[in-house]
């Protein structure tokens, strides 16, 4: 368990934990961490039980078993921890990869509200979307390898910050720069980054969106370089209940919580605390 009582030394981290009140857990995207959270979560943890788990085969996760790792595979795990945690149910906001493990995870009816925050998963399989993506994806794979290999002197320098930074966010400056550094840190260290790709290219796409019963608020990153809006997010847009939330998240880049934390923070426990005032009016 990690306290959010000051920052700690940069370590891979099982899960941060942290907080009381309402259960939220909290999912990272692919190649990142639980670290990416830690501003957000510091915010929740006043009226919040936060729990940001590491998936397996990431910094700080379960080691990986075999080389077929996909969303199922994810929410498996996950569903594993909130069972050890009393969870039955939870609010969830997920990141990118975090946000398509999300969705699986309030189809399974694990989720009270689920807050996704450029979710990937909004493509059909096969298509030529799954595609772009997942070439995007391994264009980086060389990045990382050599990062790997140079070393923390030249993996972590200012170049490589300024690189993740502009990836990861569009306001490159507000990204502190322990958060960057846990960034690079936990891309090359993600075993499951060549799993990840290889299954997505077999990997179900999402089921119906329209029957999804969970009360869904979908935040698009305006500057989002990784999945872009356009053509990204349409199928979210086109396809959630008329109910479901549909906010632009304006001047952040894909990883929001890094450069808006208070925002970001802001919007999920708006989301949590409309569904408790939804409860108690019931």
């Amino acid at each position: 368990m990690t306290m959010m009582s000051g920052p700690a030394p940069l370590a891979p981290m099982k899960a941060l934990h942290t907080g009381s009140g309402d259960p939220l857990l909290l999912l990272h995207g692919f190649m990142l961490s639980p670290h990416c959270w830690e501003s957000v979560a510091q915010r929740l943890s006043s009226t919040c039980e936060v729990y940001a788990p590491a998936f397996r085969g990431h910094w700080g996760g379960p080691e990986l078993d075999g080389w077929y790792l996909d969303v199922a595979v994810l929410a498996d795990q996950i569903e594993q921890q909130l069972d050890e945690l009393g969870w039955r149910t939870c609010h969830i906001a997920g990141n990118s990869l975090g946000g398509w493990v999300g969705f699986e995870l309030a189809r399974r009816g694990r989720a009270r509200t689920l807050t996704a925050i450029a979710p990937a998963g909004g493509w059909a399989s096969p298509s030529l979307l799954q595609i772009r993506v997942g070439v995007k994806f391994l264009s980086l794979v060389p990045v990382v390898e050599i990062g790997k290999r140079l070393g923390d002197a030249v993996g972590l320098s200012a170049p490589a910050r300024q690189l993740a930074a502009m990836i990861l966010s569009r306001n490159t400056s507000a990204v502190p720069r322990r958060l960057l550094e846990a960034a690079l840190t936990s891309a090359m260290h993600c075993p499951a980054m060549l799993p990840v790709l290889v299954s997505g290219l077999r990997m179900p796409a999402l089921g119906d969106l329209s029957t999804l019963r969970t009360p869904v608020r979908l935040l698009m990153c305006e500057h989002d370089r990784v999945i872009p809006n356009q053509p990204y997010a349409q199928r979210f847009l086109r396809e959630l209940p008329e109910s479901a939330d549909r906010i632009l998240v304006h001047g952040v880049g894909h990883v929001p919580m890094l450069e808006a934390p208070d925002r970001i923070a802001t919007l999920i426990a708006e989301h949590v605390y409309a569904s408790r005032s939804h409860l108690r009016a019931v």
